[in-house]
């Protein structure tokens, strides 16, 4: 039987269901009839997302669908990082979403706070991207856990618990 149990916190999402969200996205605004006759794109590149129309207004629309496609994929809306709608010539405007692909330095001191300050039976360490909380018993790390899903929303994240030892 192992002395100490352990699992790793980190930020990650499935890519290739936000590359079918945002395909499926594509096809919408294509037959959709509010966007009849108007050349608005999306696109998807290695670390954001890219949406060109000639208004705020169908960029917002084209963000919406967006959204409602990755919630409905099983992925979390805090994976993107929606920036602000600038104009970029030629009447049209441009959003870029960023992909959080993984934790900062500073949410993951955010997280050994909250757990040093919330679990004090629990040690939790920084690696890189990754936050491994290292515990005795298995019930302390499952309240650690479920007190980080209940912060997830507070902290703007979408948290991932992977290798449970």
């Amino acid at each position: 039987m192992a002395s100490e149990y352990s699992f790793d916190i980190v930020a990650q999402f499935d890519m290739q269901e936000v590359r079918n969200a945002v395909d499926q996205t594509k096809r919408e605004i294509s037959t959709r009839y509010d966007f009849k006759d108007i050349k608005a794109s999306i696109e998807l590149e290695d670390e954001l997302i890219a949406i060109i129309a000639p208004s705020e207004m169908q960029v917002n629309q084209v963000w919406d669908v967006l959204l409602q496609k990755v919630i409905n994929r099983k992925q979390s809306a805090k994976i993107l990082d929606k920036n602000e709608i600038k104009p970029i010539g030629g009447m049209n405007h441009k959003m870029e979403i960023k992909l959080v692909k993984a934790l900062t330095q500073e949410k993951c001191k955010e997280i050994t706070a909250f757990i040093k300050n919330n679990f004090g039976k629990v040690k939790s360490n920084i690696n890189g991207t990754t936050v491994r909380v290292v515990g005795k018993d298995k019930d302390e790390l499952q309240q650690v856990i479920a007190g980080l899903r209940k912060e997830e929303e507070k902290m703007g994240l979408a948290l991932t618990f992977q290798n449970y030892r």
